[in-house]
Parts: C-alpha cells; structure tokens; sequence
C-alpha cells in the first residue's frame, strides 16, 4: 500500500488538474481539498475522487473556474447557481457569500445549486468556524441516487450529507459531518479498490438481504473497470433505520427542492445542492455565555464513565483532529488501486512522466 507526504500528495492532484485545464489556483485549491479529506481520515472524499473529476470535466458535466450566479440576493438569504463548476470553488464562494452576510446582519442563509461535487462537507463548517460563525450544511446530490428509504430496497436518496460547524475560543471547533446512508458512497468505492471493508449491512440487494460486497451497488467490476453504481442493482441503506432515512429526506428537501437542484431525480446531469444557514454567535449572546457553557458541557461529557478505560469519550470532530495529526506526521496510506488509478489519471490528462516518478512513495 503506497504512502506518501500529505505535500507532496497535494502538489500531485495540483499538477493533474492543471494538466486537465484548469487553472492553478483552482488546481491547488482541489487538491488541498482532497488531500484534506485524506488527512481527516474521509478517504472517501479524498484522492480516490480524482479519476471521476477528471472524467466528468473531460465529458463536459462539470467546468473548471467557474464563478457562483447571485439568482436571489437580499440582506441575509442568497440563492447562487454554481453552474456546473468544481463544487472546491463554488462552495467557498457560497460560504464566503454566508459569512459576509451573516457578519452584517447576525444570520443568513445561503442555497447553492448545480455545484460539482462539493466534497468534505465539514470543510465548509471548518472555514465558517475559523471566522467565528455557527454553521448548518444540508447537502444533496441529483442524477446520483443511492441509497435505499427505511423499509425499501431500491435506490431513492442520494447519500445526503449533514453537517453542523460551532466555534469555540481557544479550541478546536466542533464539527459534526456525516452521510445520511450507513457509509458515503466513497467508502464503497475505496473498499472495492483494496481500501477498507464496510460493514456487512451497509447494503442491501433487491431481495432484502444486507451485505457489505461493493458489488452489490457497483455489479460486476475488476481492477481497471471504472465503478458505476448503474450497473449494480442493490442500494446503500440509511443509517439509523427510520431516523437516517428522515434526515435523509429533509436533506434532499433542503439542500434539493428549495434550491432549484431538484430532490432524488436521475434524469438531469449530475450536481450537488446545499443549504446553509450561518449565525453569529456575538450577535446571538452578547454576553458570552456559550463559550463558557460548551466548555462546561463538553468537560460533563467527556467526564462519563467509560465503557472502555482505555478509549476516550470523544466529541464530534475529535477523531478528525487525532487522523490528521498522524497522517500529517507519517503519511497518507492509498489503496494500490487507487494509485495507479491516480497515475493512469496523470497520464491520460498529459502530466510528464518525470514529473509522476518525482512522487516519493515510502
């Protein structure tokens, strides 16, 4: 299994995304972006996501340096049309545009729609967090279903995800992020390529049965074939039973219908959805009582009676911050599948052979 520097990786995906047209500071802000992922421990939203990019720009379903449209702009709510570019630029200008808003006015909303794949969802609710803003993420996806409702067995939500950023001075923020399925669709697809294995009912097949076979959502594929959960016939379920599945359908209600990217339909190209809501927290309690209170809180919880001595009481974002610190010091590990497809993805896009054998692999 390859492992390599979380720089060197970085200025690699650069490099690729450069070659495959778009510009430089695009190019490394993706690759900051997926490397990012890598280092958070979501390898499924990390470089394994590079090939499909390339790809979907290659066809025409996504374009590069693409700047969001203002379709509704007041005072505190803005609608923004992504059109169909990389969602590692257009979600940071929707962000950028609910932080300026919410700085002016103590809350804002923000929906962005036909955005490319926006990737870690708890990035954005890191960058509200580092200027001091609580953030609400509602994501989805169309022309992507995946996941099965509670009680049935074929594809109907996208994978959904939720996220929740809150500041704190003096700490790291408190990022909850997560898919609405079991596992992100990423996840199967690092498991079908080596990575690491699902759970063994993270799917389901049309007969009901659960499963954690990649195959089920992907059918048939060996080492070269490009994963399309088209061509397999069973869905991701949803975490949580019923509680999953509702979350689930207020995401593709949200972060879908209310935007204009439409909720669960397959017969319009690929994008993404979110809605945002932004608060500040100055405006929300001028006399500081938050900070002091979530410091409070948090010490009750992480205060509880362990069932393992050995394993910490952890708190949304804690297992992030541990990956990052040991992928930063040691490396980022790939599946072997996933570095010859990021290779072969060099290649095809016109990266100089020199320039692929300059990445140290240790």
């Amino acid at each position: 299994m390859p492992k390599i520097k979380a720089e060197m990786l970085t200025d690699f995906v650069r490099d690729i995304f450069v070659a495959a047209g778009c510009s430089q500071d695009e190019s490394a802000r993706i690759g900051r972006c997926l490397v990012g992922a890598n280092l958070a421990g979501h390898d499924s939203h990390g470089v394994t996501r590079v090939p499909r990019y390339v790809s979907w720009k290659a066809e025409g379903a996504i374009h590069a340096d693409r700047k969001v449209k203002r379709v509704v702009d007041t005072p505190v709510l803005a609608i923004l049309d992504g059109q169909f570019g990389f969602g590692q630029s257009t979600a940071p200008q929707a962000v950028e545009i609910g932080l300026e808003k919410c700085k002016a006015m103590g809350l804002a909303a923000i929906g962005l729609r036909n955005s490319g794949h926006v990737g870690r969802v708890g990035e954005w609710g890191e960058m509200a967090a580092a200027a001091g803003i609580v953030s609400i993420h509602f994501v989805n996806v169309v022309g992507s279903a995946l996941v099965a409702p509670f009680g049935a067995v074929d594809k109907r939500f996208s994978t959904a995800p939720y996220c929740i950023g809150i500041p704190l001075p003096g700490r790291d923020p408190i990022i909850l992020d997560f898919a609405t399925s079991l596992v992100a669709e990423g996840k199967v697809l690092v498991a079908s390529q080596g990575g690491k294995k699902i759970p063994d009912d993270a799917l389901i097949d049309l007969e009901g049965k659960m499963s954690g076979d990649p195959h089920v959502l992907y059918g048939p594929y060996d080492e070269k074939t490009p994963r399309n959960y088209r061509h397999g016939k069973g869905a991701i379920r949803a975490f949580g039973e019923h509680k999953g599945s509702g979350l689930a359908f207020m995401c593709e209600t949200l972060g879908g219908a209310l935007t204009g990217n439409g909720a669960s339909l397959e017969d319009r190209p690929w994008s993404q959805g979110m809605f945002s809501i932004y608060i500040d927290p100055k405006v929300v309690d001028p006399e500081e009582f938050f900070p002091g209170e979530m410091q409070r809180f948090i010490k009750y919880i992480k205060d509880s009676k362990r069932v393992n001595a050995d394993e910490p009481i952890l708190i949304p974002g804690e297992p992030e911050l541990a990956k990052r610190a040991d992928r930063r010091a040691n490396g980022i590990s790939l599946p072997q599948e996933t570095w010859d497809a990021l290779v072969a993805t060099a290649r095809e896009a016109g990266v100089d052979g020199a320039r692929i054998q300059k990445v140290e692999i240790f």
